[in-house]
């Protein structure tokens, strides 16, 4: 037995001297094999040379850093993203050429209904917070009091996807502020909290939605809330150009997207709200309405009416890989369209007219 305790006496030595972890310890000391390596790790029990204490002194931090990692317990591995269904359906493999980071992208001359460039424009994703164009549109056609409080409740709370807000529950703000926040800062509970308090109640809402899309041509869409966070809303880049055009013609869609900025006061604090979309500040870009939006499920995505060379463009990005890929593929059309001008031809085989019923 005291021959035992010597030998693991000096492994345990040997460990502190050498730097071994506490699981190769471990598994020395219950592996049948575990006598040869103690044997062998003995004669590293010696004493350490004279600049031993100079590593000792540089190496203290390290210690430190390993002893809090310790009390705080092991650190999870980060969960792959999970993929988009762009990426399970292979979209990402359609060839463009601009070579888009989005699977799929449309983008039209709103005044002539010429498709300059279309990659999967019929295919039919998820498309997050794009949702929130028609829930502004229901609102403003609503004609509902706009300086109407509304309450943040429990019912707007995420259990979709476990999201924050800054909105408290309890939180009290007009349906103009709520809305002003859904279409700039893509606020879930304001967005939620606008379908659930029209007169007609939340199902009806999501309801007049679908009515909406089917009116507006947007036959390949469906609505199931009113803000995004479901993968069940979808459509396809097609039918969002539509939406952007009818949404076009709305002065408060147009005014709250493109806002580069709120303040919205909470009682003695005041929050500060900014655009999702970064090109709205931008003085390269002349952007007359647009709407970001992600979830894993969709990608980031992308709509924007805007002026390029001349021209009042609908663009349209969906399921882009990359935090900032959806604003560099509207960086890329934007200088593609601008070095080609007005002659820019149809990137299709006859010009697609999607606006046409």
């Amino acid at each position: 037995m005291n021959t035992t305790l010597h030998r693991l006496l000096a492994l345990v030595a040997s460990v502190l001297m050498a730097g071994v972890s506490a699981p190769a310890l471990s598994q020395a000391s219950q592996s049948p094999q575990g006598a040869p390596a103690r044997k062998a790790a003995a004669p590293q029990a010696k004493p350490a040379p004279k600049s031993a204490p100079k590593v000792a002194a540089k190496s203290a931090p390290q210690k430190s850093a390993a002893r809090k990692t310790a009390r705080k317990g092991p650190v999870a591995a980060a969960a792959p993203p999970r993929p988009s269904f762009g990426q399970l359906a292979g979209l990402h493999e359609t060839p463009d050429e601009l070579e888009l980071r989005s699977s799929v992208a449309l983008v039209i001359d709103q005044e002539t209904n010429e498709v300059l460039l279309q990659k999967n424009q019929t295919a039919v994703v998820p498309i997050a917070s794009l949702t929130k164009l028609m829930t502004g549109m229901i609102i403003s056609e609503a004609r509902l009091s706009m300086d109407e409080m509304i309450t943040i409740t429990q019912d707007d709370v995420d259990t979709e996807k476990g999201s924050g807000s800054r909105l408290r529950v309890g939180t009290h703000l007009t349906r103009a502020e709520a809305l002003h926040l859904a279409l700039m800062s893509s606020e879930n509970r304001a967005a939620h909290a606008l379908g659930r308090t029209h007169p007609d109640g939340l199902a009806a809402f999501v309801a007049l939605m679908n009515a909406k899309a089917q009116a507006l041509g947007m036959h390949a869409t469906t609505f199931v809330e009113p803000t995004g966070l479901s993968s069940r809303n979808q459509s396809s880049a097609r039918d969002l150009a539509l939406l952007v055009s009818a949404a076009s013609n709305d002065a408060i869609l147009r005014d709250y997207s493109t806002s580069h900025g709120y303040q919205l006061a909470m009682g003695k604090r005041t929050l500060q709200y900014n655009n999702t979309n970064r090109l709205v500040k931008n003085p390269e870009w002349d952007i007359g309405l647009q709407k970001t939006g992600y979830i894993s499920e969709a990608g980031q995505c992308l709509v924007m009416q805007a002026r390029v060379a001349g021209r009042k463009l609908i663009m349209v990005f969906l399921d882009s890989a990359g935090k900032l890929s959806r604003i560099g593929d509207a960086e890329r059309v934007r200088r593609w369209i601008e070095t080609r001008g007005p002659g820019l031809t149809p990137s299709t085989t006859g010009a697609v007219r999607p606006f046409s019923s």
